[in-house]
């Protein structure tokens, strides 16, 4: 069964960090772009980052640069997305989704049930 499971939310206070995972199963993450989108109670669903099938190139929405970091963990067949400097803004439930087209945020293959990330002192 083809499957995308994110993990690693909860709450932590601002300037905080987080590590979030996306691992899949059924099939391998090394040659296919992967993105991770947030979602805040009635708001549309926003890209965050991602990282591209084939040169690896890195995307990222303005306001995490510099602070969040997404990179590839093929021995655990995942992706993680380093959070750091953790704002109240960041509060969401943060998804993950497969073969992406990274400059458009467009994925083919949605993620789970997503993991919460609450930034909150």
């Amino acid at each position: 069964q083809v499957q995308l499971v994110e993990s690693g939310g909860g709450l932590v206070q601002p300037g905080g960090s987080l590590r979030l995972s996306c691992a899949a199963s059924g099939f391998t993450l090394d040659y296919r772009a992967i993105a991770w989108f947030r979602q805040e109670p009635g708001k549309a669903r926003e890209g965050v980052s991602c990282i591209s099938s084939r040169d690896g190139s890195t995307y990222y929405t303005d306001s995490v640069k510099g602070r969040f970091t997404i990179s590839r963990d093929n021995a655990k067949n995942t992706v993680l997305l380093q959070m750091n400097s953790l704002r109240p803004e960041d509060t969401a439930v943060y998804y993950c989704a497969a073969d992406c087209y990274c400059p458009g945020y467009v994925c083919y293959l949605p993620g789970g049930q997503g993991t919460q990330v609450t930034v909150s002192s």
